[in-house]
């Protein structure tokens, strides 16, 4: 049951309240709501700010900086490009293939999930 005060912010406004521990992997969905500085880009701000503990899938790269140059150009997306790579960027090796191949996703996100899964992620 929601208490007074979480009921009066909108689930959108809401912030985790858990703190974030060990290695993050954000989904790409999460640094375009970031990049487009969305209402929701205030929920991945605490982990986008921990570069220390941040795995960005090689995937991830691709689907923000296409998007990104798509929609707002070239600048933003050599912006958020350099942001994502302060993080420890994965490349996509057999290993993490056969494993994305094993969990029914479709292609990014079974690949941004095997990812988090071999780092022991929290996604």
């Amino acid at each position: 049951m929601p208490t007074r005060a979480s009921a009066a912010v909108p689930p959108a406004k809401r912030v985790a309240r858990r703190p974030l521990s060990g290695v993050i992997v954000l989904d790409s969905s999460c640094w375009l709501e970031h990049f487009a500085d969305s209402p929701r880009a205030a929920l991945f701000a605490p982990a986008i700010d921990r570069t220390d503990a941040l795995v960005v899938p090689l995937i991830t790269i691709c689907e923000v900086v296409k998007k990104l140059a798509r929609e707002l150009g070239d600048e933003v997306a050599a912006q958020a490009l350099t942001l994502m790579q302060q993080g420890r960027v994965v490349e996509i090796d057999i290993h993490l293939a056969l494993a994305a191949a094993r969990n029914g996703l479709p292609l990014a996100d079974s690949l941004i999930y095997a990812t988090a899964r071999a780092h022991a992620a929290e996604l």
